[in-house]
């Protein structure tokens, strides 16, 4: 396990000292212990067959924004000018 830990600590470009690589060993060690436990537990859902359609989207609602007028949409904007939002230029040429 050490040795993922070195690996791992290179990949994340850590420098660990050997205290903090015996601790993330074990951590590791009882992270995966931990996720073989939750891979024994029994899903009572069916798997899906292959092919099987079901709809994974949610229903449409259609949203309703209550209407502001230029106006006032203006007045919710940092900076205007000349009826404008003005914002600041992005490319020169």
């Amino acid at each position: 396990m050490e040795f993922d830990v070195e690996k791992l600590a290179k990949l994340s470009r850590l420098s660990l000292t050997e205290e903090e690589k015996e601790e993330f060993a074990g951590e590791c060690a009882a992270i995966i212990a931990y996720v073989g436990e939750i891979e024994k537990v029994a899903v009572d859902e069916p798997v899906p067959e292959a092919g099987e359609l079901r709809n994974v989207m949610r229903a449409d609602v259609p949203y309703k924004a209550p209407l502001a007028t230029p106006e006032e949409l203006l007045q919710e904007a940092p900076k205007t000018k000349d009826g404008f939002i003005e914002v600041k230029q992005l490319f020169t040429e």
